[in-house]
């Protein structure tokens, strides 16, 4: 049995960023990728799940779809399930378990979803195999159902864990931005390497070395692994040939002028050790200091950050006080552009002045703008 040549996919990603995503995909040559709720949908053959898994930035995961039809009673989504030929996929000792997510459908009882789906695959590789039991004692194939408005879609993960886990971040600070997020968040400012960066609110540093990898064009998965290496039909040597071309793609010859500051001392030293695990040490400058003594070199530089939020009063009153800081900061700074994602209604109004575009984003699940203040672009070398 052979899998399809080409290959439903789907790169899921956080609320609002879609089109990042989208654009992403397309740099990396998917034309025909088209945006839907929280994920992009594009074609690709088992290479493009390595080179997809490697590459993307701002995605969670790369699925591949097996399957999308209506469902409204337990019978049809047994059928549907059953219709698929899963043997192509999962060999008889993978294991296969079924996650489940149910939204404004008539069936709603999602463990009942998922048993179902399971059976339904069970009895499908019973044919196929010739066999009454599996030990899955092997590869992972993790499989979800997701019935969304009655209609039934079931996907494999080539991921594993998402992919803002890049590998460089062993310990974290309290409310950190994921890396997904903030790789988005310099996209969307059009940043690049011959621009300085400076995060003044820098936490664990995940903002600086994200903008490092992006610089230096340094896929965020290469230091990691994903359970689809471990599958019969993406063979070994296109991972070999996909981190083969990444590496070779790097650009560590750019000169970065990158850095970053926090007043908690803790978490400069996490930034220090995750920019050395990520290879990049002595490519960003990590300071301790408080926003009041923010100053920046160079011209034509970006600041992007994620400010402190504050959820009582008295930090309420520190946030906008840190705020108020960094637009004094930005009057000695005419050239530069700055970037904020918060949640602070008022961030405007304390920075003393409007943005020039804004984007509602979720940092997590808190609803926050992304404001763009946007200074002069560089001259065109």
């Amino acid at each position: 049995m052979k899998i399809p040549e080409q290959l439903t996919l789907m790169a899921t990603c956080a609320m609002g960023i879609e089109a990042v995503v989208a654009r992403e995909l397309k740099d990396l040559g998917y034309t025909d990728a088209r945006t839907q709720n929280g994920r992009v949908i594009f074609t690709g053959t088992p290479a493009d799940i390595c080179r997809t898994n490697l590459w993307l930035r701002t995605a969670d995961r790369v699925l591949i779809k097996m399957a999308e039809y209506p469902a409204v009673t337990f019978e049809q989504l047994f059928e549907g399930a059953k219709a698929v030929d899963w043997a192509a996929f999962i060999p008889e000792y993978g294991e296969f378990p079924v996650n489940g997510r149910s939204h404004k459908s008539q069936l709603t009882s999602v463990p009942a979803c998922q048993s179902i789906v399971k059976k339904a695959v069970v009895e499908k590789m019973k044919e196929s195999y010739r066999t009454e039991w599996f030990d899955e004692d092997g590869p992972l194939y993790t499989l979800e159902i997701i019935l969304l408005n009655d209609i039934a879609t079931i996907t494999l993960d080539t991921t594993g864990p998402s992919l803002h886990k890049r590998g460089y971040r062993k310990t974290t600070v309290e409310a950190p931005l994921k890396e997904t997020m903030a790789a988005a968040l310099i996209l969307l400012s059009r940043w690049g390497p011959h621009r300085p960066f400076y995060d003044p609110f820098c936490g664990s540093g995940t903002l600086p070395i994200e903008a490092a990898l992006i610089g230096w064009n340094i896929a965020p998965g290469l230091r990691r692994s994903f359970p689809s290496e471990r599958w019969d039909f993406v063979p070994e040597e296109l991972w070999t040939q996909a981190r083969d071309e990444a590496f070779d793609a790097v650009r560590d010859e750019i000169s970065l002028n990158i850095g970053g500051s926090d007043i908690d001392p803790e978490s400069i030293e996490i930034a220090k050790a995750s920019a050395k695990r990520a290879g990049l040490g002595s490519e960003i400058t990590f300071t301790v200091q408080p926003v009041a003594r923010f100053k920046a070199e160079g011209k034509f530089g970006c600041v992007i950050t994620n400010p402190p939020y504050g959820e009582r009063l008295s930090e309420e009153e520190e946030v906008e006080k840190m705020i108020q800081q960094l637009g004094r900061a930005a009057l000695d700074l005419k050239d530069w552009s700055f970037f904020a994602i918060t949640p602070t209604p008022n961030f405007e109004q304390k920075f003393g002045k409007k943005a020039d575009k804004r984007r509602k984003l979720f940092n997590g699940r808190i609803e926050c703008q992304f404001l763009q203040f946007l200074g002069p672009l560089p001259p065109r070398r």
